[in-house]
């Protein structure tokens, strides 16, 4: 009986360190006008929502170790799928307005959306120089997606 509780124990504290590793990311998410966005979803790549920024566009999850891609919703807002290291704790995210190009050829859209999607670099600049933004460097890789293939 004593061998079988030792097994046990050893089995459980085994399972309990490979499965329940997890790390905690802090974060903010802003708009390009430098505007916060509250309740924008947060999900992993299976689409399995993961938490929210509160009203202040803060957020603070709790993922697996192992997870090293996210994805940002919002109505009105592009969807946004990043990834990053897994030593990374804290995210500080733009996301890009999802407008409406009516009469136009997709490739004249992608071109427009491009163009935006390149500025995120000076949006992020002014953040960080108003105080929105801890860093102004970014620690995550996105990329562009076009409508058109």
């Amino acid at each position: 009986m004593n061998k079988l509780t030792l097994v046990i124990s050893i089995f459980t504290l085994l399972v309990f360190n490979v499965y329940g590793q997890q790390k905690s990311i802090k974060g903010i998410v802003i708009d390009e006008n430098l505007e916060l966005i509250p309740s924008v979803t947060i999900f992993n790549t299976d689409t399995v929502e993961i938490g929210q920024t509160n009203i202040d566009g803060e957020f603070n999850i709790t993922i697996p170790k192992d997870t090293n891609q996210l994805i940002f919703a919002f109505v009105g807002m592009e969807w946004l799928t990043i990834q990053f290291e897994s030593n990374c704790n804290q995210l500080e995210v733009i996301m890009m307005f999802d407008a409406i190009y009516d009469f136009m050829t997709l490739r004249r859209v992608d071109r427009l959306r491009k163009k935006r999607f390149d500025k995120l670099s000076e949006v992020r600049k002014k953040a960080f120089g108003k105080g929105i933004f801890k860093t102004d460097t970014v620690n995550y890789k996105q990329e562009f997606v076009r409508y058109r293939d």
